[in-house]
């Protein structure tokens, strides 16, 4: 029928700290007709000032984790949920419900512009359990070595590498994530740009032919 909107492949694009998802998210979108849905840009949305987890999380952890600015104070958060990892699963259950919220709503509006691929960028879409993988058609993992994430991740962002495998023994080990994947994306040590072009256009016409 004219005018209806084509119903979009739904893509799960996961991965660790460092894997370069983001890289590959891009990637897969930069041929057009495709959107990413950035779950960690949303979120961010969600916990800056006036944001909608804002009032749950001062009430949950105390006015000491808002900055003057009232959005959340991520270095304070960061040193509680690296300390307390009961205070990580408090948080995550007041941003994870929200955030995929707004991420569907934002497919929504990528899906009424015509857009054929949705790219789910979802940093903890394997530690969600069925919270996500049951709205996907495919879940693709970027994949690396643990020492390479860490390399990354401490020139990309400056931690140590005691904070780094902090957050590291928080996330989905690497077997866990690669058991979960329907696709793999292979970005370890020594993939160039072009090698990982090579493997997101792929699996983007695997996906488009579906």
């Amino acid at each position: 029928m004219q005018g209806t909107v084509p119903i979009p492949v739904r893509l799960g694009l996961t991965g660790g700290i460092g894997s370069g998802k983001s890289t590959a998210a891009a990637l897969l979108a930069e041929e057009g007709a495709a959107a990413v849905i950035d779950a960690d840009a949303i979120s961010r949305t969600v916990t800056a000032a006036g944001g909608s987890a804002i009032s749950a999380i001062r009430q949950t952890f105390g006015a000491h984790v808002i900055d003057s600015t009232g959005a959340l104070d991520r270095a304070v958060m960061r040193e509680l949920v690296c300390a307390d990892p009961g205070a990580r699963q408090q948080l995550e259950a007041i941003i994870h419900p929200i955030v995929m919220q707004e991420s569907w709503r934002h497919a929504q509006q990528a899906q009424q512009q015509g857009n054929r691929l949705l790219i789910f960028d979802v940093p903890l879409l394997v530690e969600s359990g069925g919270l996500w993988r049951a709205q996907l058609d495919c879940v693709a993992i970027v994949d690396c070595e643990r020492e390479e994430q860490i390399a990354r991740v401490a020139a990309r962002s400056g931690w140590p590498r005691a904070h780094i495998e902090v957050v590291l023994a928080a996330q989905a080990g690497r077997e866990r994530r690669l058991a979960a994947a329907d696709a793999v994306i292979d970005n370890g040590a020594g993939a160039t740009l072009e090698q990982l072009r090579t493997q997101t256009r792929a699996l983007r016409r695997a996906l488009l032919e579906l």
